[in-house]
């Protein structure tokens, strides 16, 4: 049975194999004892990556709004480790598309804490220029942090990749919101970018990876909700 605690900052406390986690309604994932913050799928500069490939013009705006939500949470708990846990950037050219504005707060990120960009499918190669360390995973407080899940029982895997989201029932309507999703064996992580859609935590692609019962960590504007598997409905 999953272990969870409300917070009084509207997040929950999650027991994820032994280790107690935090999952932050903003979509990130805090280690307090080790002072990290893991944010997945940011997918910086999707916006012009669709106008470059396919003319679709979505506002230019992806890449700030990320930051700005980033930049809260940062302010807040003043992490010394910031993991970007892949598809930091939608291709791999996304890091010369950046506005110099943009470009100088990535660059400030890493004054004064150690940053880390795991690379993803997207971004294979990690930022050429921007600092920080570029790692395929890392381990830290018995924990296994990767960008694509693994097949099979990974205890203490953190993951990002699924971009999961919740479907519910609430009253008369039903609710669709990106989610946390975990067995108290492992955890994905919502996507974290502007401009990143869900998928439902029912889809088959979530079926191989947990096997005790869900529980989803459905975002809300200034809490993060439990949800039982009980609840969950398929889109």
């Amino acid at each position: 049975m999953t272990r969870f605690e409300p917070s009084a900052c509207g997040g929950l406390r999650v027991a994820l194999a032994n280790v107690e986690v935090m999952l932050r309604w903003s979509g990130a994932l805090w280690l307090e004892r080790e002072r990290t913050l893991i944010v997945a799928d940011l997918h910086f500069e999707k916006g012009s990556s669709y106008a470059a490939r396919f003319g679709q013009m979505l506002p230019p705006y992806d890449t700030r709004e990320t930051l700005d939500r980033l930049d809260r949470e940062i302010t807040q708990l003043t992490p010394e480790r910031l993991i970007f846990l892949g598809d930091s950037f939608h291709d791999g050219a996304g890091e010369t598309r950046l506005a110099m504005d943009d470009y100088r707060r990535l660059e400030g990120l890493a004054l004064g804490r150690e940053l880390v960009w795991a690379v993803g499918n997207h971004d294979a190669d990690g930022p050429k220029a921007l600092p920080g360390d570029v790692i395929d995973e890392a381990n830290i407080a018995g924990l296994t942090l990767r960008h694509e899940p693994l097949p099979g029982a990974q205890p203490g895997e953190v993951a990002g990749h699924l971009h999961p989201a919740a479907k519910v029932s609430s009253g008369r309507a039903m609710v669709r919101r990106r989610c946390f999703v975990t067995d108290g064996a492992r955890l994905v992580l919502p996507a974290f970018g502007a401009y990143t859609g869900g998928l439902n935590i029912l889809d088959e692609a979530f079926s191989s990876l947990f096997d005790g019962p869900l529980l989803a960590g459905a975002l809300g504007p200034r809490r993060v909700h439990a949800v039982g598997q009980k609840s969950l409905r398929p889109d």
